[in-house]
């Protein structure tokens, strides 16, 4: 627990803000810079791991971490996630094949998983209900900044330096960051023996490993969602999620305690979660293509276009942080997540002559209403649970998060590429030779005929309604899910305020 009248809040903010910073803007420094080193090292057909193995370690490790804060205390774990993440950007740094690169950023991965969920509840450890409110509103859209700065720093680092930097400069900012809150953040332990449960966190590993390969083996093996490794991979994971199950019922500090999923607050935020994630991380991360392709505009301005969702998540996080305190938080989710309905409908009308002012209306629409979970799910699940259960709660959330944007992304790319090539078939004979084949993922070729052309655009367009449909369902069915919330106005946990009366009600009687 941490005594709040000892640590230095704005030292302890400081450094989780520059931590989740720095990490954040890893991930896009790497995108930038990854077709240099994958040229460098000779590692074509490794490509789409460096991004899988990262994010199959983050997702792995997410809950396992969150308990080991729990059980051993969140600044332990904390620093313990900032030494993982470093000592991967060391190894990445120093890499001098891919082989060697996956493993560094597999650690990478490992110390990742902790940083946004730990973040999280040390913040609800220090600071009051209604500041935290205020504080973590902001973590979304301070997240802006890796986005804004990533392709600048990544490009410079590798035109002017060279690419290994572009894991080495983690090292300083990590250790400043770690440094202010080493000094800034004081925490008591307790002195009783803790058991962790290995046997759990093992098979829950195994579990979430084979489910997560799954699309990874389909990215980058070409493997289809029938193909019975595919299929024997599933089975597998669901037969370790019983076992998992089985053992989380007996075990005496179980990773993921099962009295969790007893707590309505939990369940719905995560199905919410899950559902959301599921079925729109696909077509938004996939709508790059759609730029380029249909609307003509440069990787780079496609890019900068997805900032028009942060212009409208940026005021509706700030202003729900505000709300969330005063109002029902099941009407806020209830009339935020109407606007994502809109958003999607809207969607699943693009075509060839869809605008940039169209596009940006949309999603400036979409960030308005999904901008009500920066920074709010979070907090409505540290309150719903016990303190000594925050961390594991915050950590199952995240990972179901995690989990449907990492399958959502797999199957709505995999649909997306099958329509596009279906479409194409047709024109194969007056397209250049060898390129329809590739056409879903490198995009309409060079110097076609206007015609030509336009009939490909309209294939994409098609594509890609078909793919906002999809979205479009999933979205109403998270509408529905909100409906479930409980209908009450967020307040602190009654053990934090009821402690003051008791202590109150004791001294009187003294």
């Amino acid at each position: 627990m941490i005594e709040t009248k000892k640590s230095n809040k704005r030292l302890v903010l400081i450094g989780l803000m520059l931590g989740l910073i720095f990490a954040e803007l890893d991930e896009t420094v790497v995108s930038t810079a990854m077709p240099t080193i994958i040229r460098e090292l000779h590692g074509l057909s490794l490509y789409g791991w460096v991004a899988g193995v990262y994010m199959l370690a983050v997702t792995m490790f997410m809950p396992i971490l969150g308990k080991l804060a729990d059980l051993y205390g969140r600044k332990r774990v904390y620093l313990s996630c900032m030494a993982l993440f470093m000592t991967g950007s060391i190894v990445s740094g120093l890499a001098g094949s891919m082989t060697m690169l996956l493993v560094g950023r597999g650690i990478q991965g490992i110390g990742a998983g902790g940083l946004m969920p730990l973040a999280l509840v040390i913040i609800g450890d220090t600071y009051p209900l209604e500041q935290r409110a205020k504080i973590q509103s902001l973590f979304g859209p301070l997240m802006i900044l890796p986005q804004l700065l990533g392709p600048t720093v990544g490009g410079y680092m590798v035109g002017h330096v060279n690419w290994h930097w572009v894991f080495l400069i983690n090292i300083p900012v990590g250790l400043i960051a770690a440094s202010v809150l080493s000094i800034g953040m004081r925490e008591s332990r307790g002195q009783e023996k803790r058991s962790i449960d290995w046997l759990g966190a093992g098979t829950l590993v195994a579990a979430l490993l084979s489910l997560l390969l799954t699309p990874v083996l389909i990215d980058n093996q070409g493997l289809s969602w029938s193909s019975p490794l595919i299929i024997g991979l599933l089975v597998l994971s669901g037969l370790l999620t019983a076992l998992f199950i089985y053992i989380e019922r007996r075990a005496e500090e179980p990773i993921i305690p099962l009295r969790l999923f007893r707590n309505r607050s939990v369940v719905v935020l995560s199905a919410i979660v899950l559902i959301l994630m599921l079925g729109i991380m696909g077509g938004i991360a996939t709508f790059p293509f759609f730029a380029q392709n249909v609307m003509g505009l440069t990787p780079t301005a496609a890019g900068y276009l997805m900032l028009a969702f942060m212009a409208g998540a940026i005021p509706s996080s700030i202003v729900n942080g505000f709300l969330i305190t005063k109002v029902p938080y099941r009407n806020l989710f209830i009339a935020c997540f109407l606007l994502p309905i809109v958003g999607f409908y809207l969607l699943t009308q693009i075509d060839i002559s869809t605008t940039i002012v169209y596009i940006v209306v949309t999603f400036f629409i979409l960030g308005l209403g999904i901008g009500v979970l920066f920074g709010s799910d979070n907090l409505i699940v540290q309150e719903s649970v016990d303190k000594a259960d925050s961390g594991s709660a915050l950590g199952t959330v995240q990972l179901f998060q995690a989990l449907g944007a990492t399958i959502g992304l797999s199957i709505f790319g995999s649909l997306l590429a099958r329509h596009i090539n279906t479409g194409v078939s047709g024109l194969a004979d007056q397209l250049p030779e060898g390129t329809a084949k590739n056409i879903a993922t490198g995009g309409i070729p060079d110097g076609l005929p206007h015609e030509l052309l336009v009939k490909v655009q309209t294939v994409f367009a098609e594509s890609f309604q078909h793919i906002f449909n999809i979205s479009f369902v999933f979205v109403i069915a998270a509408f529905v899910a909100c409906w479930f919330l409980k209908k009450e106005v967020l307040q602190k946990r009654e053990e934090d305020t009821a402690a003051p009366a008791a202590a109150a009600e004791s001294s009187a009687h003294l």
